[in-house]
């Protein structure tokens, strides 16, 4: 919001609390009012306005400079609207570094403000030499047959493709669109969470119900279940498992030990009446307790409390190769629980379809995310581990 919005908006709310404070003092009968009461309304309030725009601004301005928070852009194409664009991601953008183009050079006849790293079939791998999580693209794909294989090697490698279109090319499919400037900016889906703002809540939401978890659940729970794993089958009592992550990112995720030392763990999946789950292993299964240690996950940063479920390496291989747009879901942090989960879809996966839906279900939950719709999949999760699922062994 830029400054004059700012002040409008605070004007505009100063006004309403003085309508509201003189409408209930009328209603209430309060006519004499105390004299502190009138210096809370007149003076505190434009004060705690002011505090909370001076906070907002170096807030906005730490979040600009944070290189771990800023994006690398490739733009495919070098004309006219590729500069204009280069130069709004410069200069309005947050968050947004443009690394160069990607054009055949026999159409560039002068010098850029940004270096040309390749042709367009060269663009994937300057994004891998450059570390580039963004491309946008002002050439479209009609006019370009490459582009729909850099398209889906964007997914793959979860690598965001943006394209800055003729808008009457794309009437005859659903896309999002949104704006920079007078610039419109077609992206392949709508991403909430793409919001900084957004992912600041859910990382607030996640860093104080962890905690909460951690403090009063997890501080009594780890030496208890410990205790009856180590008792019933000596081992460590965690079990750690590379899984993928955010961005295809390997991560340690923690689960209480359910299961008797085994070689195959991380290759096979639990199945009903799996010899290798333990006694106290099946009730911490079946109560969704062996997913608690996660909460350390969550606190660690990498995983959130609801987002898709992180799966085993070999499954992540498996089924990127066969499932269209399965990487698509790791452009969110994995959750300890999700949206596939409540909707029936945990547990073995005995065939491709039932995959196949899972990775609906994420694709949906990363198109429609709110903190109200984190709060409803948590109370689901809740109500089907009181009522029991059938695919928790």
């Amino acid at each position: 919001m830029n400054k004059q919005k700012f002040a409008k908006a605070s004007i505009q709310f100063y006004i309403y609390l003085v309508i509201v404070t003189g409408f209930y003092l009328f209603v209430s009968g309060a006519v004499e009012t105390s004299p502190v009461l009138i210096v809370v309304a007149v003076v505190c309030v434009p004060l705690l306005l002011y505090v909370n725009r001076f906070l907002f601004s170096r807030a906005q301005q730490y979040f600009r400079k944070s290189p771990a928070l800023t994006s690398k852009v490739i733009i495919i194409g070098y004309n006219n609207l590729s500069k204009k664009l280069a130069c709004y991601l410069e200069e309005e953008a947050i968050n947004k570094e443009v690394i160069g183009y990607c054009e055949e050079y026999e159409n560039v006849h002068e010098l850029s403000n940004y270096p040309v790293l390749g042709s367009i079939s060269q663009t994937m791998e300057a994004c891998r030499r450059h570390g580039v999580t963004e491309i946008y693209s002002t050439i479209a794909p009609e006019h370009n047959r490459e582009l729909y294989g850099i398209m889906q090697s964007a997914d793959e490698n979860c690598i965001r493709f943006r394209i800055v279109p003729d808008l009457g090319v794309f009437f005859k499919r659903s896309m999002h669109i949104e704006y920079m400037g007078e610039m419109p900016v077609i992206s392949l889906r709508n991403e909430p969470l793409e919001n900084l703002e957004n992912r600041i809540k859910k990382r607030a939401f996640d860093l104080v119900l962890s905690t909460f978890i951690i403090l009063f659940v997890l501080s009594w729970l780890i030496p208890l279940a410990g205790l009856l794993i180590w008792l019933e089958s000596r081992g460590p009592i965690f079990f750690r498992q590379e899984r993928t992550g955010k961005n295809n990112k390997k991560f340690n995720c923690l689960k209480f030990r359910s299961m008797h030392m085994n070689c195959n763990a991380d290759l096979q999946q639990a199945t009903p009446g799996d010899e290798r789950v333990t006694r106290i292993g099946r009730f911490l299964r079946s109560t969704n307790l062996d997913e608690f240690p996660q909460f350390l996950n969550v606190l660690c940063g990498h995983m959130s409390i609801v987002g898709p479920r992180p799966h085993m390496l070999k499954h992540t291989d498996e089924y990127s190769k066969i499932i269209e747009q399965y990487m698509v879901r790791q452009f969110l942090k994995p959750g300890i629980t999700g949206w596939a989960q409540v909707n029936g879809f945990r547990g073995e996966t005995r065939n491709v379809l039932q995959m196949q839906k899972r990775v609906e279900h994420d694709l949906w939950y990363l198109e429609n995310w709110s903190l109200v719709f984190d709060v409803k999949i948590i109370m689901m999760t809740i109500f089907n581990t009181l009522r029991g699922e059938e695919n928790a062994y």
